[in-house]
């Protein structure tokens, strides 16, 4: 991957994330952050985009490989 260390999430897409990671479906986030569906799916496309991944789980595991996200427990005891 290029360019690892100049990754950012906004704090908006950490949130997202970090639900995804919980097991919520996109409508569940867009209702838990007061956001549409269509914003949800903007974020997450953004969130592909900068971790360079296809899929939530594997942009789950790549920002917990580089340490994007704040500690907070996902349902298998991971901290994402």
């Amino acid at each position: 991957m290029n360019g690892e260390s100049n990754i950012r999430l906004t704090s908006r897409e950490a949130n997202v994330l970090q639900l995804l990671a919980r097991g919520r479906t996109y409508e569940q986030v867009g209702d838990e952050l007061g956001v549409s569906l269509h914003t949800v799916a903007s974020h997450v496309k953004n969130i592909y985009r900068k971790l360079e991944v296809h899929s939530a789980r594997a942009a789950v595991w790549r920002a917990l490989e580089l340490r994007l996200l704040g500690a907070a427990e996902s349902p298998g005891g991971v901290a994402v």
